[in-house]
């Protein structure tokens, strides 16, 4: 069984910072891409960022030069590093993995971006 334990969620004024963090444990097998999508109440998840094994990024253009990708292939984690957060940014956060045994989601955690 797949696990996906992330945190790092929280609420936080524009322009802020917060850092999630997803750990993947249990019978992954090896992972090809990890990374995070967002779903804003009313609108279709999204991504925002991922990254394949061999550090290869990709973001979503609203999170471009905000936000920053890194992940730790001995600890099967994947960290988001979010910058200049804005109230559009504001929605649950999931992390995601493809891995050679199929693809997986976590829960989500709600990033909140108000003052």
């Amino acid at each position: 069984q797949v696990q996906l334990v992330e945190s790092g969620g929280g609420l936080v004024q524009p322009g802020g910072s917060l850092r999630l963090s997803c750990a993947a444990s249990g019978s992954i097998g090896s992972i090809y891409n990890m990374g995070w999508y967002r779903q804003a109440p009313g609108k279709e998840r999204e991504l925002v960022a991922a990254i394949t094994s061999d550090g290869n990024r990709n973001y979503g253009d609203s999170v471009k030069g905000r936000f920053t990708l890194s992940r730790d292939n001995a600890k099967n984690t994947v960290y988001l590093q979010m910058n200049s957060l804005k109230p559009e940014d504001t929605a649950v956060y999931y992390c995601h993995i493809f891995t050679i045994l199929g693809a997986y989601w976590g829960r989500g955690t709600q990033v909140t971006v108000s003052s």
